[in-house]
């Protein structure tokens, strides 16, 4: 069987997409128009689009997808080895990037129905991720780039949202200046692929990590803040309550 010609419109990013990843675009169809993919940021290991929706309310979804052949499964793999949602999965280069995209998708979901604002995660295939946009007509400012009228303000919905994921029984994992988002004034959690269930053995190192992060940033747009203080809000009271049997 002879084999579809590629579209047009993707030979411009020919060094992006490899033809099994062009295949699960188009098997994603009905989630995104595949000829609206327009590049919001190309990375060595993930590239990140946004796509006219044909199920949100809203006009626009960011695709989010892995490249088979440069992404760190090694790096990948010491945290999904930690994972006891995913023990037991193999050392096969494929199967933890599937299994990493995945995991992402379940980390947001966690995120979500615990108050936490994330995107909202839409479908999953393979190695691609289809979440919600968050932006008005562009995707918004990293915090880095767009810094909050009231930092303290900012600040503290910041930390009560890393406090309501971990009460749902998570940390971040990987949360700074990088990943979070300044929507219209207030934050947006994102990139939650490295995020840890609390019960790994990883989770405290993880999430003193992120509270020395968050704090040395805001410490330097003048909030008064402490990395012992903030950690102590997060962690204090019922300790890493689990959600369903995710």
């Amino acid at each position: 069987m002879a084999r579809k010609a590629v579209p047009e419109k993707f030979k411009t990013y020919e060094a992006v997409f490899d033809r099994f990843t062009l295949q699960n675009i188009f098997k994603l169809g009905k989630y995104f128009d595949p000829e609206s993919l327009s590049p919001v940021s190309i990375g060595k290991e993930s590239n990140v689009f946004s796509v006219e929706s044909r199920v949100s309310d809203k006009q626009k979804l960011i695709v989010k997808i892995h490249r088979l052949e440069t992404s760190d499964f090694n790096r990948m793999y010491s945290y999904i080895s930690g994972d006891p949602r995913f023990s037991g999965l193999k050392k096969r280069r494929r199967e933890i990037i599937f299994a990493w995209v995945q995991r992402e998708f379940r980390n947001l979901m966690v995120a979500r129905e615990a108050g936490v604002r994330a995107p909202l995660p839409v479908a999953f295939l393979k190695n691609i991720l289809v979440m919600e946009f968050i932006g008005n007509n562009d995707v918004a400012p990293k915090v880095k780039d767009a810094f909050p009228n009231d930092p303290e303000e900012f600040f503290i919905k910041v930390t009560e949202h890393m406090r309501r994921y971990y009460r749902a029984g998570f940390v971040h994992g990987d949360l700074s200046k990088f990943n979070i988002l300044n929507h219209n004034g207030s934050p947006v959690l994102i990139d939650f692929s490295q995020a840890m269930p609390v019960k790994a053995a990883s989770s405290g190192e993880l999430l003193k990590r992120d509270v020395v992060n968050v704090v040395d940033f805001f410490r330097k747009l003048g909030v008064d803040a402490s990395v012992e203080r903030v950690f102590g809000q997060i962690t204090k009271g019922k300790r890493g309550v689990r959600t369903g049997s995710r």
